[in-house]
């Protein structure tokens, strides 16, 4: 039994139309200005990272589950795109899609073996399956991948232009980081994110009351492992270049930290803490030497004095 009827995955009446739109202008407009002043190439990476954030935040902030392995699908997706551009067509769309479905199709094998484990067995086992993937691209499947070194990602024209290049790249992500933004976004305030929202705060109740909670945690596991892998085919297209650090365990500190100073379990938060963390990592290392020292001093003012991270703070006080 599946439980209970199951509610609508992604529209509600609960979000404005009208709101969700201005929310949208206001972020590509900030996205644009920003780009002025930093360059489209690096404020594309900027964007990009965000769609990572928003999509761990899924897992840790609205299920309350964290993961120390969500680097698994975005290297998937990297990979994936670039040997398929490499070896059945260069068509960068083509790429993309063939890097999601790569991604959520290995959520839902993984998927279906750590969704019922809980905290700290939950991120211990998601981490050793992201040690795993990192194995086999950097050592086991080397001479595919290019092992340690990485491998070029060629990415062919669509069309009569190349979407690789700037302005349309820039623009083109911008336009995926925007519809993340409202997918996930209506996602969350849908019948379905509030059920998962009720699963982190007590599952037996959510089972109690008939409601398959496997379910639930198994299809938001998947999506937000579709969007890492989503974000994973655009960096294969921004780079032209893929290496094992895109799927390194490592990482997913930095997808974790970004939620932190934003904000867990808030969309808004994941927007701005992955900008904040990127402009601390990218730009501020130009002038500070130890640029680590200062995140490490951010991380711990927000773990005392902005618990609910940068957004918690704003909405509570403004």
């Amino acid at each position: 039994m599946m439980g209970k009827n199951r509610p609508g995955l992604f529209f509600s009446s609960v979000s404005s139309g009208k709101r969700s739109l201005v929310e949208i202008i206001i972020i590509a407009v900030l996205c644009i200005l920003l780009s002025f002043y930093m360059g489209k190439h690096r404020v594309a990476d900027f964007m990009i990272f965000c769609i990572t954030v928003l999509s761990y935040d899924l897992i840790y902030g609205f299920m309350g589950h964290l993961t120390i392995g969500h680097m698994l699908y975005f290297g998937t997706g990297t990979y994936t795109a670039a040997l398929f551009m490499k070896w059945v067509t260069p068509n960068p769309i083509l790429g993309i899609v063939a890097g999601i479905v790569a991604g959520a199709l290995l959520a839902l094998i993984v998927g279906k073996l750590v969704i019922r484990t809980k905290g700290a067995t939950f991120a211990l086992v998601n981490m050793a399956f992201n040690y795993v993937g990192f194995f086999l691209v950097a050592y086991a499947w080397g001479n595919v991948t290019g092992g340690e070194d990485g491998m070029p990602s060629f990415t062919g024209p669509l069309g009569s232009f190349y979407l690789h290049r700037h302005p349309y790249w820039f623009f083109f992500v911008l336009f995926c980081l925007l519809l993340s933004f409202y997918l996930l976004k209506h996602f969350s305030a849908s019948p379905f994110g509030i059920m998962v929202r009720s699963i982190r705060y007590s599952e037996r109740r959510v089972r109690f009351l008939g409601y398959n909670s496997h379910y639930y945690k198994l299809v938001t596991f998947i999506i937000a492992s579709s969007f890492a892998a989503f974000a994973g085919t655009l960096t294969a297209i921004n780079y032209g270049y893929i290496a094992p650090d895109y799927i390194s365990p490592l990482r997913n500190a930095e997808i974790i930290f970004a939620n932190l100073i934003g904000g867990i379990g808030n969309i808004y938060g994941a927007l701005i803490g992955g900008m904040v963390y990127m402009i601390i990592r990218d730009f501020l290392s130009i002038y500070v030497e130890r640029w680590e020292l200062v995140l490490g001093v951010v991380l711990v003012v927000t773990a005392l004095r902005f618990r609910t991270g940068i957004t918690g703070y704003i909405q509570k006080y403004l």
